[in-house]
Formats: structure tokens, sequence, C-alpha cells
């Protein structure tokens, strides 16, 4: 199966100082253009202390001069390995248009107030579920599930006020590399990938 990309040409010339600017406007066509289901679907890959890696799909929720922002369960898989090993990788695939963004960085919890605030905007049964879920631990069935997420939703009726579980929050990635990946026909792609240096970047391009 392969596919010819046909695309505008993505030069230096054409990048943002700062990589975060780059993202920004490469996320707004995308957003606005309908053509990619859930935008802020990214791949977040994490590994043990001893290197063995994991990787799934997480939605980001926020990003700023700071970095990437998503939300999870501590105790998941990925908080547990995050915890062990900090080093993440996230990969925004933006396929209809021939487009990739991938980023390298250390992640770190964020700050319990910022959870907490998050949490009060989330639906009331993105709520619930939070409550109801021991993220990536066995369970017997889905009716077990099921039975947890009714128990809590007689316990808090919408409207009642759900406190942010102890256990789950955000994480913040801070990035070291981000390249962005523009696809041309002949596999003749685009790689132009930031570096930090201190508190600069310096631009350079990869091979496709």
């Amino acid at each position: 199966m392969r596919e010819q990309y046909r695309s505008e040409a993505f030069t230096e010339d054409t990048l943002a100082a700062d990589p975060m600017h780059q993202f920004a406007h490469w996320f707004r066509q995308i957003a606005a253009g309908g053509m990619v289901y859930e935008p802020n679907a990214m791949v977040v890959s994490t590994a043990t202390a001893d290197g063995r890696p994991s990787s799934r799909t997480v939605l980001l929720k926020k990003y700023d001069a700071r970095g990437f922002v998503f939300f999870t369960n501590y105790n998941s898989r990925k908080g547990r390995e995050l915890d062990a090993n900090p080093y993440v990788s996230l990969l925004f695939p933006w396929h209809p248009l021939a487009r990739q963004v991938v980023v390298t960085g250390a992640a770190a919890r964020i700050a319990r107030e910022e959870t907490v605030a998050y949490f009060r905007t989330r639906p009331h049964g993105s709520q619930l579920g939070a409550w109801a879920s021991e993220q990536s631990a066995v369970i017997g069935s889905r009716q077990e599930l099921v039975d947890r997420y009714d128990e809590l939703a007689a316990r808090y009726p919408e409207g009642e006020h759900i406190p942010a579980p102890p256990q789950w929050g955000g994480f913040r990635v801070v990035p070291e590399t981000i390249e962005f990946w523009q696809g041309h026909e002949n596999r003749l792609h685009d790689r132009l990938r930031y570096v930090r240096e201190g508190d600069d970047w310096r631009v350079e391009r990869l091979s496709p």
C-alpha cells in the first residue's frame, strides 16, 4: 500500500521562531479544516525504568509555552512508568494532511490546583468514570465496571459536586525536541526539528 503525498513545500524560512508557536499554527489549521477527527489525539509513548516501551492514544488538553498537558490515573501503566522514567514521546498523526508532529521531553505532574480546576470542567459522566475505573488494573468483567459506575451515579447525581480523585491528575511534557514532518511525493518529505539549547531553540533539517 503506497500513497503519493502532494503538499506545499515546508521550508525553514516559513517556521515560527518558537516551536510552540509553530505547533499552535499547525494545530489551528488542522482543527479548522475538519479533516482530522480529534486533532488533539496523540500517541503517548513511555518506558519502564529498564527501557521496556508502551504506547497508547491520549487526548491533549492544553498546550502553552511550558509544554503539553494530558490527564490520566497516576496508578495507570503510563502513570507508573512516568514516575519511574519521566522521558516520553508524543506523536500527533495528522495523516489526512500528510503531517506529523513528534515531541520528545520529560513529563512531570502538574500542580494539584490545576488538576482540580480542569476536573471541574469535565462532563458529569467523565468525572464519574475517573472514579469508577482503576485504570490499567485487571478486572473480571465489564459488568464490574458498570456496577461501580452506577453506584457512583447514585451517590453523585447530576449537579452534585464530585471531588477530583486523589489518584487522578495531569502531566506536563516539557519538550526537548519538536519535529514537524510534512509529507511530499516521491518520499522527499520535509522534517524540521527544533532542539532546545538552554532558553533558545536550534532548527535542524532531517533527511526523510
